[in-house]
């Protein structure tokens, strides 16, 4: 570049300021950041500007004028003498909200902003970037490795347009030189529309593969856009957005930076007691980093923040609609003689999360706020005698108790075990289900309304209006996304205290957000002598291996699952699924000869299935082939082996969950994983099973592969996109913004406050965009 160019391209930026009132904002950064990176050839300019930023204004215009008449640079005209120049004023703040054609956008702006989702400044700048690229020192040509990627900012020096003859490819070509001087060329393919976006004596910023053949350069160009003179570009930690049609990174990033000049400064919706007491950086301090960060660290302290911002919107959005953040509920007495009356009963010691786990929810029982609570515990870690425990405690404070399962089968185990917990300690215990005659039903109603009946245990029945209440005091839900909203909320009408439990392992990160409007307690520990079911994963190419191993253990006496295939539930493909059923079944029947096989299939009616996994219950047949996930706590003792044939169908915690099916009798139990696909990836997904057996493990890995949308129940959760939160290593962030959530809504339920008007308008504001998952 000749020096009449350098002082050209420095001199543009320094007349830009001069004329803006020299307020030091037309350069992201700073106007001396800028200087050190253009100005080494004129050592004077540098110095003449050197701490530009901490100068008044008035003596900032002096300078500038000398600058440029070092640089022969004619200023422009002074408003008035230096001396006596007044002070320019500030143009008024742009409000957060105003439209965002409110800044210079250029031709088709407005549109394609409005094709981002972008009508305000506000919108705008919470359009975040998807990424950051270190542009602070890029490298040279001759630092280039052959064969590697590299971004690069060079200067075009030519550029040309060839079809070749052959193959009629197009390719457009640039010369491009360094600030060396080094050359090499940039090459694209099958793109036109470069050319007119290439001008020679520019400098562009090129991301591409660098290739040497001989004494020839070349970078096959992947990106490119030009550097722009506000510097936003290069020489600094660069944004790089999603880009809709029609627009270049260069543009989007220009017009974020004018929107943050725009607005002086951007209100914050949290309290200032509030940031200060948490150590969170202001919302202007975190949107203006986040776009154009001036190091690391503040690019870290403005991602805190803002993902603190995502989950405390979702988390008071989820209490306040939910109203558990105020709802008073029962009040409990829990006496020490009545606790240990009940675990002095119990055929076993229970472990120490079993402890920890219900010293948590006899706390919230003694509260006069209602409880709501998860329980969560891996299939076979004592749930149902913390429940146990909890229900006792009600039934000695003369309330009722219900628990509320998906499926009669799952009740029936429950009113096993509760009544063998129970029943010898004098607390009443009663089953109810669609299946029982009239007759029979209408005698449990009686007692149930009369009181004579402590605990409940059912399936839907429990909620039919003829079910009268004479005081409930604690409802369980097992399993409860199997419920509908409003048929939990028939069972917790007159406010009892709620615990939800379930089997399948859900992430700490994800239960704070789906279940919101729930405390979570995890009984992380496997009551001792509990074997570990040994997994093994399989090919194709060893299938039959697991069907000899599953003829061995038929032979000795033991039970085998065989899951098929994972298929899409759809009227179309429910004839899909029952021909998978029966030629799946009728290919294990032939490879087990010895062995008797049944099916269960999506077009059983509910009944059907109950019947048939009471029938293999009972050992009335070896083999069960299913192409519906099995009941989740289904109790077969006899099982002892599940092969799951093209296992990579499922999701990991889906996985788990069924390999928690076998091994219920107490004996060594087994899961065979059968691979259709073994590719490198899934093969390593799969392996996670076969080497841990720990679920809450297995569901943290399979959020960080899938993500919270894939995971079985959450799609349907009404479970936000979330920006920048990241449910797999935001934990702590998470359960800080929950609890500020709750602390907030405690000293003031409805944001009625004075200190809590913005934060309720923001709340108002991000309303769309806040999902929900209504428990109770």
């Amino acid at each position: 570049m000749t020096r009449r160019e350098l002082i050209q391209r420095l001199a543009r930026p320094l007349e830009r300021e001069l004329a803006t009132g020299c307020r030091d904002r037309v350069v992201a950064g700073g106007l001396e950041k800028l200087v050190h990176n253009l100005a080494r050839p004129f050592p004077e300019v540098i110095e003449l500007l050197e701490g530009y930023a901490a100068l008044e204004p008035d003596a900032r215009c002096a300078r500038l004028r000398e600058a440029l008449a070092r640089l022969g640079v004619a200023a422009a005209p002074a408003r008035a003498p230096a001396k006596t120049q007044a002070p320019v004023e500030e143009p008024p703040a742009t409000e957060l909200d105003a439209p965002v054609d409110a800044i210079p956008l250029g031709p088709g702006g407005p549109q394609k902003m409005r094709s981002l989702g972008v009508r305000t400044l506000r919108d705008l700048l919470f359009y975040y970037p998807r990424r950051h690229e270190d542009r602070r020192t890029l490298p040279g040509f001759a630092a280039l490795a052959p064969g590697a990627k590299a971004t690069v900012v060079a200067t075009v020096l030519s550029k040309s347009q060839v079809k070749t003859p052959r193959k009629k490819m197009l390719i457009t070509q640039a010369r491009l030189a360094d600030d060396r001087g080094h050359k090499l060329t940039a090459v694209w393919f099958n793109q036109p529309w470069v050319m007119g976006q290439l001008r020679e004596g520019e400098k562009i910023v090129v991301t591409g593969r660098y290739t040497v053949r001989g004494r020839v350069r070349n970078l096959a160009v992947e990106y490119f856009e030009a550097e722009g003179g506000e510097q936003l570009s290069t020489g600094r930690i660069v944004p790089v957005y999603s880009l809709g049609e029609r627009m270049s990174q260069a543009w989007l990033r220009r017009s974020v930076w004018r929107a943050l000049e725009a607005i002086k400064e951007v209100p914050d919706p949290l309290p200032e007691e509030l940031r200060q007491e948490l150590g969170l950086a202001d919302l202007d301090f975190a949107l203006r980093q986040i776009h154009f960060p001036e190091s690391e660290q503040h690019l870290a302290r403005a991602l805190e923040r803002l993902k603190f911002d995502e989950f405390l919107f979702l988390e008071l959005r989820v209490l306040l609609t939910s109203g558990a953040s105020a709802l008073v509920g029962q009040i409990f007495e829990v006496r020490e003689e009545d606790l240990c009356t009940f675990l002095d009963a119990l055929p076993f010691e229970p472990t120490a999360a079993q402890r920890r786990v219900l010293d948590e929810i006899l706390a919230d029982m003694r509260s006069e706020r209602q409880m709501a609570r998860l329980l969560q515990g891996d299939v076979g870690s004592g749930k149902t005698a913390v429940a146990a425990a909890a229900l006792y405690v009600a039934a000695r404070n003369q309330k009722q108790g219900a628990l509320m399962a998906p499926t009669e089968i799952l009740a029936k185990q429950h009113f096993a075990n509760l009544t063998r917990y129970l029943w010898p300690l004098g607390v009443r215990v009663e089953l109810l289900t669609g299946s029982m005659k009239a007759g029979e039903k209408k005698r449990v109603y009686a007692r149930i309304e009369s009181g004579e009946v402590d605990v409940v245990v059912g399936t839907h029945a429990l909620i039919q209006k003829e079910v009268r209440f004479r005081e409930l005091g604690l409802a369980v839900i097992d399993e409860e996304h199997r419920f509908g909203v409003m048929q939990r909320r028939a069972l917790l009408q007159g406010r009892p205290d709620v615990l939800v439990m379930t089997a399948t392992p859900i992430p700490r990160s994800l239960a704070l957000t789906l279940y919101g409007d729930l405390e979570v307690s995890v009984i992380d520990e496997m009551p001792p002598g509990r074997k570990p079911v040994k997994t093994r994963l399989l090919t194709q190419r060893s299938r039959k291996d697991a069907y000899a191993f599953a003829r061995k253990l038929i032979g000795e006496g033991h039970q085998v699952f065989v899951v098929a295939p994972l298929i899409e539930e759809s009227d179309a493909e429910v004839m899909a699924e029952v021909r998978a059923a029966t030629e799946l079944a009728g290919e294990v029947a032939a490879m087990l000869p010895e062995a008797r096989v049944e099916v269960l299939h999506g077009r059983m009616k509910a009944e059907e299935k109950d019947a048939l996994m009471e029938r293999f219950r009972n050992r009335d047949f070896d083999v069960l082939v299913s192409t519906t996930v099995i009941e989740v706590g289904v109790d077969i003792p006899g099982a002892n082996l599940m092969i799951i044939e093209n296992a990579e169908r499922f999701g990991l915690a889906q996985l788990h969950q069924l390999r928690g099916r076998v091994g219920r009798g107490g004996e060594q139990a087994y899961c065979i994983l059968i691979a259709g696909d073994t590719s490198r990836k899934t093969m390593q997904r799969l392996r996670v099973i076969e080497k841990s057996t720990d679920g809450f493990y297995v569901a943290e890995q399979d959020l960080k592969l899938r993500g919270p949308g894939e995971l079985r129940g959450t799609r349907q959760s009404g479970l936000p996109d979330l920006q920048l939160g990241d449910l797999t290593s935001d934990v702590e962030i998470i359960e800080s913004a929950r609890s500020t959530a709750k602390r907030i809504l405690e000293a003031d339920p409805y944001l009625t406050e004075p200190e809590h008007q913005a934060l309720k308008r923001e709340l108002q504001l991000r309303g769309e965009a806040v999902g929900l998952r209504e428990i109770i």
